[in-house]
């Protein structure tokens, strides 16, 4: 068998870079941050920063680990990212006066004030797609299926 045949014994190859799910997956998320790196530019945020703040603008003072729970983070992940936002202004970090070893994140005045730059994010990355926003709303919910199916797997 020659080096670059991707044969198997049993006669199977293996599916081309092109056929594989994980690569559009990977590609198109690769293009999406992109375009989110530049419309974020102005906030000065970072797209893992800009779905912290989504979150906190849903709902103010969440823990750490509620936070982490919607975005499928853990609290190693988060903690720098919230050490950042909370450098920055835009977001508390205190300890919990129900339990201690929980840390609560608040926006901050100018976090909240932030809401209002960041809503012009949405319309750019629609323009950008220049898809129909129901197509996209279609792909989202086949994504979010996908995402819970692949997470109950074994």
């Amino acid at each position: 068998m020659e080096a670059n045949d991707t044969s198997t014994k049993q006669g199977k190859r293996t599916p081309l870079l092109d056929d594989q799910l994980c690569f559009a997956l990977y590609s198109t998320g690769l293009a999406m941050n992109k375009v989110y790196r530049k419309l974020l530019r102005k906030l000065d945020l970072t797209y893992p920063q800009y779905l912290v703040m989504l979150v906190l603008w849903e709902k103010d003072e969440q823990t750490v680990s509620e936070i982490g729970a919607r975005l499928f983070l853990d609290s190693a992940t988060l903690t720098p990212l919230l050490k950042r936002l909370e450098a920055a202004g835009l977001v508390s970090r205190t300890r919990s006066a129900a339990d201690e070893r929980q840390v609560v994140v608040a926006l901050s005045p100018a976090g909240r004030a932030l809401e209002q730059e960041a809503a012009a994010i949405h319309d750019g990355v629609l323009c950008a797609t220049t898809c129909e926003p129901s197509d996209l709303a279609a792909l989202k919910r086949q994504l979010d299926m996908l995402r819970g199916k692949l997470a109950d797997h074994p």
